[in-house]
């Protein structure tokens, strides 16, 4: 599968992310303070919460349910309860567009 446009980079907010499901398979968008963007899996491992509707500092994505921390570079969580990392997607800019390919994980 080839990468899909997701949005612009001007769509996403700075510091907070946003959900996307391509081809079936739910993600996180994030653009941080210094302008890059990420994509990790939206499902944390720990309670099968959407890890968009939580909150981004620094290079982390924060579960709003439990509070398990995933690094937005690993997809490895930093903080209990979650001990299994979420995929992380390589995010391709082109244009100033966001493209991401949902059947491809970066191995970390």
């Amino acid at each position: 599968m080839a990468s899909v446009r997701v949005c612009s980079v001007a769509d996403l907010a700075e510091n907070e992310a946003s959900r996307f499901v391509l081809e079936g398979v739910p993600i996180a968008v994030v653009k941080d303070s210094a302008g890059d963007v990420f994509a990790i899996g939206d499902v944390c491992t720990h309670g099968d919460i959407s890890l968009s509707e939580g909150f981004v500092e620094d290079d982390t994505l924060e579960c709003w349910a439990h509070g398990s921390k995933f690094s937005l570079k690993t997809g490895k969580p930093l903080t209990l309860p979650a001990y299994e990392p979420v995929p992380v997607y390589q995010v391709q800019i082109t244009d100033g567009d966001v493209h991401i390919d949902p059947a491809v994980t970066l191995a970390v």
